[in-house]
């Protein structure tokens, strides 16, 4: 669990918990602050001191490999968890960069350090501030509190009046203060994930271009390059769409507090002085304490806390409402007071005072006081309905739109991300959604209405449905899937989940999303990949019925579930789901993170198949090609079966080089013909040192000749193995690694010579299975 929302609801509550949840964040930023001196000072020194070169890129490759960005939610994208792992990526290439012995370039300065600094300084400055004024702002809230409700009831109304005013004034002031500061704290901590990266992605691209002997270990990088690039992207355009939620948000919370209270287990909570009698000469005090009310088992629990002491929460008390009394001003020296009597303590009154007449009515009213009056707490969480329908006329609304789309703009750049004129797009949608006229709005022709209205009013029409296309009702179950599982398990569950909505819903999605592809398929014209329409059309399609932070922090999650419905909408809607596919609620948690196979060594160390992709036999790299979607939406390559190239007994034999060197596999950039291991079968006996057994060696005949090349047989429990269940989902990555479903069982597992790698055999094929994927039987 990362780190907990800030509802902006809870501002006005000022919890001990909302400022528990505060502090940790502030942690958080204290702790990154930190990290960004350590980086910048360790870049520094990279520009400063090259003759001490090494020592400096180890320290900054450790700086990297143990710094961890933390999340607000329960859940991240696999955008984000591959942008946490660029670190560690980062810091393994700087490890093996550093045997090279190259000086760093004097760009360093420009690409680092200044945009680490400037983030540093512009961002989590100013959020140092802000902190500042919420800290003062507290202190001079709860310091006029404290006068405020010491004032004697005894002085003249007017005075009473105009203190009360004051003090609502600072109140006010204090709320608007903490909604911006909680606002603050939020974006930030979005906000780094992106701003850290860049500067580092930059700084590497620029260690390429200066280190010639570095240029076969920058090609290797290239592909995760272009990956994290697109990672980058996909965050932060998702970070704009859920920071204009985020401000809507708290603009309507801003307006109407009431209207937008966080869902709650307690009837009523906040905070209430209650008075602490003492023996006879030293009189009594008052403490502010938290309160909190559950109406139906009558349960009563308050918590001690002072925000100007530390903000330490002290031991709390429960008891059960027995009766609740107004505390008239002629019995005691303070307003807005009143008595409580618990069931555990007959006889014993506690005193209690709220902040102002209208705070005590209210905890009157549900602790059931007498000379209280009806305030109903209840709020309404229906929203208000459009008059766009999912009706006969709906539908020919939606294919005007789509139909005028296609045939005049499917290829401007920027389409549907680029809005229309407000007036215009309300004037064309008031057209549309009229019964009587709405058939008759000519879409076709380029005139009145230009593509960017039209696109703005089709989603605007969406969203003005009663409700989400995709339903409250399945919201959360739709959002799970993009949390966790294989890409083929997402796509799955998300077919699963589109056949239990509403057959008109199912129409009207199938027609959108049969559309969306098609624009997407114009991406290198439009600019409109999955993943920009996925950022688009997450909010139309799909809503909570309860605005809440973290809510809208599962925003990123929408956009996944659109990027995998227009990847994969023909399978989707062109048949329901497999009997035997599981429903969404039994996929298997997400499974742990894979041991990277990216680095590479000089030489190799073992290859168990030397037949991986032997049909690639050119020493050209595959053009590059910008994936549309994010990584989150990606649906598993087709995986091709290994050819057997070797006869027995050698097929299980490894071929071994020395033992302190790594496995080297054939990747993309490098074909089996350019791998040493290959390259030394095919040239020099020399390449791999096979020494004999006994001290003198037979002279060879052309037989022993060819045999001198393979390796010795390795032990025979190394060769047999043992079984081994998977207990996670997964999908190849390299054509030397096997794809399996949770469940599948393995033959002949034994350990591998890649780290944190098994071998084993699954249905006839021999390959790398992830070590903690699997459980040996």
């Amino acid at each position: 669990m990362g780190l907990q929302p800030l509802e902006f609801s809870e501002c006005y509550l000022d919890s001990p918990w909302l400022r528990e949840r505060i502090r940790a964040h502030e942690a958080e930023l204290d702790r990154t602050n930190k990290f960004i001196k350590d980086l910048v000072k360790d870049g520094k020194n990279l520009i400063a001191a090259t003759k001490n070169l090494s020592t400096a890129q180890r320290k900054f490759a450790h700086s990297l490999r143990d710094f961890k960005f933390e999340f607000i939610g329960d859940a991240e994208t696999d955008d984000e968890r591959c942008i946490d792992a660029s670190l560690q990526e980062f810091s393994n290439f700087l490890r093996n960069l550093e045997e090279q012995r190259e000086i760093m370039a004097l760009s360093v300065n420009e690409t680092l350090i200044k945009p680490l600094e400037r983030f540093r300084k512009e961002q989590l400055g100013a959020v140092k501030e802000e902190k500042k004024k919420f800290d003062k702002e507290t202190d001079k809230n709860y310091s006029n509190l404290d006068k405020h409700v010491s004032m004697s009831s005894k002085k003249k109304e007017p005075q009473l009046q105009e203190a009360d005013v004051q003090v609502e004034q600072n109140r006010q002031h204090f709320y608007e203060l903490s909604l911006e500061y909680v606002c603050k704290l939020q974006e930030i901590q979005e906000r780094k994930k992106f701003e850290f990266v860049e500067p580092m992605l930059s700084f590497f691209q620029g260690i390429f271009t200066f280190y010639h002997q570095g240029y076969e270990l920058a090609k290797d990088f290239n592909h995760y390059k272009l990956e994290l690039q697109i990672n980058i992207q996909n965050t932060r355009n998702r970070f704009e769409g859920t920071r204009s939620e985020v401000e809507e948000l708290m603009r309507k919370i801003r307006k109407n507090p009431q209207e937008h209270k966080r869902a709650s287990p307690f009837t009523m909570e906040g905070y209430l002085y209650v008075q602490e009698k003492r023996p006879a000469p030293f009189g009594s005090s008052w403490v502010k304490h938290y309160c909190m009310y559950k109406k139906e088992p009558k349960t009563f629990s308050l918590f001690p806390y002072e925000h100007r002491s530390g903000g330490k929460i002290g031991e709390g008390e429960n008891f059960t409402i027995k009766y609740c009394l107004r505390r008239n001003t002629d019995t005691i020296d303070r307003r807005f007071c009143f008595d409580v009597e618990a069931v555990e303590r007959p006889g014993l009154l506690v005193t209690m005072q709220a902040f102002s007449e209208e705070d005590r009515l209210l905890w009157m009213e549900v602790l059931g006081g007498k000379e209280s009056r009806f305030l109903s707490l209840s709020r309404s969480t229906t929203r208000s309905e459009g008059g766009a329908q999912l009706d006969q006329h709906g539908f020919a609304v939606v294919k005007n739109c789509i139909n005028a789309i296609e045939s005049r703009g499917i290829t401007d750049q920027g389409l549907y991300r680029v809005v229309g004129v407000s007036s215009k797009v309300q004037r064309l949608l008031s057209l549309l959604m009229d019964v009587k006229t709405g058939c008759d709005v000519d879409l076709s022709a380029a005139g009145e209405w230009e593509v960017k209205t039209i696109t703005s009013a089709l989603k605007q029409y969406l969203r003005s449905l009663p409700e989400p296309l995709m339903t409250y009702e399945l919201h959360e179950q739709f959002i799970n899937p993009a949390k966790s599982g294989s890409p083929e398990s997402r796509v799955n569950a998300v077919h699963f989940l589109v056949y239990k909505l509403p057959e008109k819903n199912q129409e009207m999605l199938h027609l959108l999303f049969q559309h969306l592809a098609n624009v997407s398929q114009n991406a290198k014209k439009n600019l409109m990949t999955v993943a920009n329409l996925g950022v688009v059309f997450g909010p139309t399609l799909m809503r909570p019925q309860e605005e809440t932070v973290a809510a809208i922090m599962d925003l990123k999650f929408q956009n996944i579930v659109v990027e995998i419905l227009i990847e994969n909408h023909e399978k989707i809607f062109s048949s329901p789901p497999d009997e035997s596919v599981i429903e969404p609620s039994s996929i298997s948690p997400r499974a742990p993170p894979r041991q990277s196979r990216r680095q590479r060594s000089k030489r190799p160390v073992a290859v168990y198949n030397l037949c991986l992709e032997l049909d690639n036999d050119n020493n050209n790299s595959p053009k590059e090609v910008t994936p549309t979607g994010s990584l989150d939406s990606l649906s598993p390559p087709a995986l091709t079966p290994l050819p057997t190239c070797i006869s027995p007994p050698y097929e299980k034999n490894h071929l071994i080089a020395d033992a302190s060197d790594v496995l080297e596999w054939p990747t993309p950039e490098r074909s089996l013909t350019q791998c040493p291991l290959v390259s030394w079968i095919n040239s020099e006996p020399s390449a791999v040192s096979c020494e004999p057994t006994t001290p003198e060696t037979p002279e060879p005949s052309a037989d022993t000749e060819e045999l001198s090349l393979l390796p010795p047989e390795p032990p025979l429990e190394s060769i047999i193995g043992r079984k081994a269940k998977a207990v996670y989902p997964c999908e190849a990555e390299h054509p030397s690694e096997l794809s399996f479903q949770v469940g599948e069982t393995f033959e002949n597992v034994h350990d591998s010579r890649e780290p944190g790698w098994l071998e084993g055999t699954l249905n006839g094929r021999r390959g790398l299975i992830p070590q903690n994927y699997v459980q040996f039987l």
